[in-house]
């Protein structure tokens, strides 16, 4: 079977075009990989994920769960209940006396970072509208090529996470001071919030 070069470029530019935003995940992502705590983890289990769902997407879930609205709200109140509890645990590491001590709610455990990072990619619908819903619905264009599409998908989440992930590292020194810190945690705050609130309101 033939290499598709447009099929990949859809996958690859449809990818990204939906992953690449400041989300839940990609927030918490970004704050592991400032603190360079268990970032490899974090990524290799967001990678993981996605590829799994995309697989699922692109087989033909995507296009089942579009004709089965049921899932959204189930998925909707637990996911939109863990954001609205990260967020607030958040805005209280960035105002309570001494919880920079600890750096807020970065994940200094392998294993909490697993399940943490399980719990942002597999309790937020958006992921799965994204993912097996959006990305698996425009699959249904490329016949033949389909597994073109599915790998253009896969590489714009192997890009996308490894890339906020071992960047961010990168700006660890503007981190000594703990005033930065507090407005890292308020914004997560904010995006987590305002995600909640989005789902319950939209969704619910």
């Amino acid at each position: 079977m033939a290499f598709s070069a447009a099929a990949y470029g859809a996958g690859l530019s449809v990818g990204l075009g939906l992953l690449v935003a400041i989300g839940p995940q990609n927030a918490f992502v970004l704050k592991q990989g400032i603190a360079r705590a268990h970032i490899v983890t974090v990524v290799a289990v967001c990678i993981a994920c996605d590829i799994l769902l995309i697989t699922l997407g692109v087989a033909g879930l995507g296009q089942t769960l579009s004709r089965s609205p049921h899932w959204v709200q189930w998925a909707t109140w637990g996911g939109a209940g863990f954001l609205a509890l990260y967020g607030l645990r958040a805005f209280w590491a960035a105002w309570r006396p001494g919880a920079l001590d600890t750096r807020g709610t970065v994940q200094t455990t392998r294993r909490g970072a697993i399940l943490t990072t399980l719990a942002f990619t597999l309790l937020n619908p958006y992921v799965y509208l994204d993912t097996v819903v959006l990305m698996g619905t425009v699959s249904s264009r490329f016949g033949e090529a389909l597994w073109a599409y599915w790998l253009g998908c896969v590489s714009a989440a192997v890009l996308w996470f490894a890339s906020i992930g071992f960047l961010a590292g990168k700006l660890a020194p503007l981190f000594a001071r703990p005033a930065s810190w507090r407005v890292l945690d308020s914004v997560v705050g904010v995006v987590m919030c305002a995600t909640a609130w989005h789902l319950w309101t939209h969704f619910a």
